[in-house]
């Protein structure tokens, strides 16, 4: 079944801790980093970072609003940012770092209002986070994409540690990146690749049964590849336009958790469902109670 996901902007300073912070939370499906409601057509970094352009450094967030409400995420962001800073977020400075929420839809604006109007409430110093429609974004370079990821030592002005792990405790460094940050493993690296043992395939962050071991097929991709999941109601399917393209995202059902994909490229068009072994826990015949 495919969920219906949503899409909200958010500014909050250099966007390399933003993204990484935001996309750590459960139910945000995809964060890419751009440059929102500027007048240049044609934005890049350096022009950006001129403070010429009107751009905002920005995080796109898309997200299962059946996982993670909007409400929860403005509480996220709103921890992470000065919200009484204009044009500056901790040592940076300039228009491009001021703070924003950019609704796409209409009915996100009510809720984001009252956000601000309750936070308000709390608040001695006046609020000063911008809120308007999202007019125009602009992809950034890909340099800056997962940049956190790409750099672990690389700056950042937000506390990653202000994010709860408990539950993604028990996985392993790569599990959690597969899983909690949509990353995939090298082909032909994953411990289920070219294994056949009977057995069912569960979820590795809460033992979900997701994948049988009579639907595994012999795949030449360099993942685990199965015909379909156990039952169409422990995954999810949703569009994913990263990398330029669009294919169809396969989720956990309940943990939300990245899997794979999913492809129309077997004999006749018949469906693949492609997935990380990272993602997977194999529990053989004998032991399944």
């Amino acid at each position: 079944m495919f969920i219906k996901q949503k899409v909200i902007y958010l500014a909050g300073g250099c966007f390399w801790g933003v993204e990484a912070f935001i996309s750590r939370l459960k139910g945000v499906n995809n964060t890419e980093v751009g440059y929102a409601n500027g007048r240049d057509l044609t934005p890049t970094y350096e022009k950006v970072c001129s403070g010429k352009t009107g751009h905002a450094e920005t995080v796109k967030v898309t997200y299962n609003p059946k996982i993670i409400t909007l409400n929860d995420i403005l509480e996220n962001y709103y921890k992470i940012i000065d919200p009484f800073s204009k044009n500056q977020q901790c040592r940076d400075i300039g228009t491009q770092y001021r703070t924003g929420i950019y609704w796409q839809e209409i009915s996100q604006k009510d809720i984001i209002l009252k956000f601000i109007k309750a936070k308000q409430k709390l608040e001695s110093k006046k609020i000063i986070i911008e809120i308007f429609p999202i007019h125009c974004f602009y992809t950034a370079e890909d340099y800056h994409q997962k940049y956190l990821e790409k750099n672990p030592q690389g700056y950042c002005h937000v506390d990653l540690n202000l994010i709860n792990d408990n539950e993604f405790s028990h996985l392993t460094k790569e599990e959690y990146e597969i899983t909690q940050l949509s990353m995939t493993e090298t082909p032909f690296s994953g411990k289920y690749n070219d294994f056949f043992e009977d057995g069912v395939y569960v979820d590795v962050v809460n033992g979900e049964v997701l994948f049988s071991s009579e639907d595994k097929i012999n795949s030449k991709y360099g993942w685990p590849s199965f015909l379909k999941p156990i039952n169409d109601k422990a995954i999810t399917k949703n569009r994913d336009f990263s990398h330029g393209t669009t294919r169809i995202e396969i989720r956990s059902a309940k943990s939300n958790s990245h899997l794979g994909h999913l492809f129309y490229d077997g004999s006749k068009g018949s469906p693949r469902y492609c997935i990380n072994s990272s993602a997977l826990k194999f529990i053989p015949k004998d032991k399944i109670k």
